[in-house]
C-alpha cells in the first residue's frame, strides 16, 4: 500500500483500500444460481407447454385458435400489469423472498391447470387454463427479472456476465423443454393430462428445493464493491432516472422489441408451420433447435465479454446478425419443403438472438448504475412484454383464411391461414429496431468505472491513472486532484463519483476522504464493508456522453 513506503496516505491506492474492506465470494452463490434458475426453466416450461400442440388442445377442449394464444399472451398481459410491482417486491423484499413467492406461485398455477381434465364435466376448462397460467405469469414477473441482480449480488466483477449468462438462459431452456416435450407427449387429446401432470411434478420438485435452499438475500459480505451499492435508489427514484436517461431508454425500447419479437415467434411458431404443411413434431423441432443454438451462443459469448467488457459491440452485432436471420425466415417459412432451410435459419435466430440477452442485461445494469438491478433489467422486460402483446395482436390480425391451401398440415378444423404478412411484419420491426440500437446508443460502463475507481481511456470502459503530475484518477477524495491531504480514506460503496471542482476532468474517486479530528463533520464508519460514508445525488447519473465516455455532470457528495 501507498502508506507502507512513505507516501501519504492520502493518495492511497483504492482498489488496495476496497480490498481491506473484505469483498469476498461464497461457494453457496452457486446453489442460490442454481435454484433461480431452476424455477426460471419450470416458468418458461409451463409458459409454452400449449403451443407446439395448439392445434391438439384447440380440438379436445372445443377452443378456437384465438383462445390458445391467449393462453401464451396472458404471460404478457399479466407481466405487463404486474412487472413493476414485481420490480419493487424484489428491491424491496430481496431475491430470496422474490424467488420462492415465484417458485410457489409457479407450482399453483400448474396445479389449477389439471383440473379440467381430472374433474368429469367441468363447464369451462379454457377458465381453469387461463387461471393457471395467469398465476404462472405473476411467478413470471418475479422471475425473470432475477438473474441480473443475483449475478451482481452474489459473483465478484469477473464472474456477473457468466452468471447472468446462466441464469438467463434458463428461460429459453424452459422453452426448448416444451418444445420438445410437448408433441412427444400429446399425440392426441387423451395425451393432454400426462403432458399437464409432467409439468406439474416438475413445478413442485422445484417449489421444493427453492423453499429449502433459500435462506438469504445477500451474502454476509458483499463480493464487489458494485454490489454493496446495489439498489442504491430508491425504487421511484430509480424508475425517475432510468426514464431520463437516454441511453437506457433506447436500449429499453430497442431491445425490449427484439423480446416482444421473440414471445411472438415462440408462441406462433407452430401455427405458421403446420398452414405450410409442416408437422407439429418438425415445428417443435425449429423451437429446440432456436433454444438449443441460443444457449450454445451464450455459453461461449457470455465469457467472452466477461473477459473483455465487449457489452455494447457484442449486443449491436448480435442484434444486427438477428435481423438478417429474421429476413430469412419470413421468406422460408411461406414455401414448401424447405425443411432444412427453416431449421438453418430458425438455428441462426437462436444463435444471434438469445445469446445476446444476457449480454444486453448486464449492459443495461451498466447504462444505468447505480439504479437496482431489478428496476435497470426488470424495466425492459415489461417494456419487451408490452410490445410483444402489440406485435402477436398485429400478427394474428394480418392473417387472412385461405382455404385453397390443402398441404397444410393444421388440426383445428379451421380454415388454415396465410401468414405472410405476419412475418413480414416481424422482420421489418426486427430490421427497424436493430438500426436505432446501432445508430443512436452510445454509453459509458458506469458500473465498472465505480468499481475501478479509474477513469476510463480513449475507446474502453476503464483505464488507467492521468499520467500527469498531481494528478491521480484513483485517489482518495481530492487529495489526487489537489496534491496530498491529511486525510484517511474509507471505501465508498462504489459508486463512480466525478470531482464536483473539476468538472472538465472528471476524476473517478473510490474513495471519499474523511478529515481527522474534524468532529460533527465527518461521517460515520460504514456498517459493512464497502458502505458508502456519504450519499450522492442522484441528478449526476443522466449521462449524455459519447461511447465509454466519462459522465457529463458533476455528482455531489452530501
Amino acid at each position: 500500500m501507498a502508506g507502507q513506503t512513505g507516501a501519504d496516505p492520502g493518495l492511497a491506492e483504492p482498489g488496495a483500500l476496497c480490498a481491506q474492506r473484505g469483498h469476498r465470494t461464497y461457494a453457496r452463490r452457486w446453489v442460490f444460481l442454481l435454484v433461480v434458475s431452476l424455477v426460471g426453466c419450470s416458468n418458461a416450461m409451463l409458459w409454452l407447454s400449449f403451443a407446439p400442440v395448439a392445434d391438439i388442445i384447440a380440438e379436445h377442449f372445443v377452443l378456437s385458435m384465438v383462445q390458445i394464444n391467449w393462453l401464451s399472451l396472458v404471460y404478457l398481459v399479466v407481466s405487463t400489469l404486474f412487472g413493476l410491482v414485481a420490480i419493487w417486491v424484489l428491491d424491496s423484499f430481496g431475491l430470496c423472498w422474490a424467488a420462492i413467492l415465484g417458485a410457489w406461485l409457479n407450482f399453483a398455477g400448474s396445479v389449477l391447470r389439471i383440473v379440467p381434465c381430472v374433474v368429469v364435466g367441468t363447464q369451462n376448462p379454457f377458465a381453469f387454463l387461463m387461471g393457471g397460467q395467469s398465476l404462472c405469469a405473476l411467478a413470471q414477473s418475479l422471475v425473470i427479472f432475477s438473474p441480473a441482480k443475483v449475478a451482481a449480488l452474489w459473483f465478484p466483477e469477473h464472474q456477473r456476465a457468466t452468471a447472468n449468462m446462466l441464469a438467463t438462459i434458463s428461460n429459453p431452456l424452459g422453452v426448448l423443454v416444451a418444445n420438445v416435450l410437448s408433441p412427444a407427449l400429446v399425440k392426441k387429446g387423451e395425451d393432454i393430462l400426462l403432458m399437464l401432470g409432467v409439468y406439474a411434478i416438475s413445478a413442485g420438485v422445484v417449489c421444493l428445493l427453492s423453499t429449502i435452499c433459500l435462506r438469504e438475500s445477500v451474502p454476509p459480505t458483499p463480493p464487489s464493491a458494485g454490489a454493496a451499492s446495489s439498489t442504491s435508489e430508491k425504487f421511484l427514484d430509480g424508475l425517475k432516472l432510468l426514464v431520463r436517461n437516454k441511453a437506457y431508454v433506447i436500449l429499453a425500447v430497442c431491445f425490449g422489441g427484439c423480446i416482444g419479437i421473440s414471445y411472438s415467434f415462440s408462441a406462433l411458431l407452430q401455427q405458421i408451420l403446420c398452414a405450410s404443411g409442416y408437422s407439429n413434431g418438425f415445428s417443435g423441432l425449429c423451437g429446440a433447435l432456436f433454444i438449443a443454438f441460443g444457449i450454445l451462443g451464450a455459453l461461449v459469448l457470455g465469457p467472452y465479454v466477461d473477459r473483455t467488457k465487449h457489452f455494447t459491440e457484442a449486443t449491436k452485432i448480435g442484434l444486427c446478425l438477428v435481423s438478417l436471420a429474421c429476413m430469412a425466415f419470413a421468406l422460408v417459412s411461406l414455401l414448401q419443403g424447405q425443411a432444412l432451410a427453416l431449421a438453418t435459419t430458425c438455428s441462426l435466430l437462436g444463435l444471434f438472438g438469445f445469446s445476446v440477452t444476457p449480454v444486453a442485461m448486464e449492459l443495461a445494469v451498466e447504462c444505468s448504475f447505480p439504479v437496482g438491478e431489478g428496476a435497470a433489467v426488470g424495466l425492459i422486460f415489461v417494456l419487451g412484454q408490452v410490445e410483444g402483446i402489440f406485435i402477436m395482436l398485429a400478427m394474428m390480425a394480418l392473417t387472412v383464411q385461405c382455404s385453397e391451401r390443402s398441404f397444410s398440415t393444421c388440426q383445428q378444423g379451421e380454415d388454415p391461414l396465410d401468414w405472410t404478412a405476419s412475418v413480414v411484419l416481424m422482420a421489418g420491426l426486427c430490421n427497424l429496431f436493430s438500426c436505432i440500437l446501432v445508430l443512436f446508443f452510445h454509453t459509458s460502463y458506469r458500473r465498472l468505472q465505480a468499481e475501478s475507481g479509474k477513469s476510463p481511456g480513449p475507446g474502453r470502459a476503464v483505464g488507467g491513472a492521468d499520467s500527469r503530475r498531481g494528478v491521480d484518477r484513483g485517489g482518495a477524495g481530492r487529495a489526487g486532484v489537489l496534491g496530498p491531504s491529511r486525510a484517511t480514506p474509507e471505501c465508498t460503496r462504489g459508486a463512480s463519483l466525478e470531482d464536483p471542482r473539476e468538472p472538465q476532468s472528471p476524476h473517478l474517486i473510490c474513495c471519499l476522504a474523511t478529515p481527522r479530528a474534524q468532529g460533527p463533520a465527518a461521517t460515520d464508519a460504514p456498517s459493512r464493508p464497502g458502505g458508502l460514508a456519504g450519499r450522492v445525488l442522484a441528478s449526476g447519473f443522466i449521462d449524455q456522453a459519447g461511447p465509454h465516455s466519462s459522465f457529463s455532470s458533476p455528482w455531489v457528495i452530501t
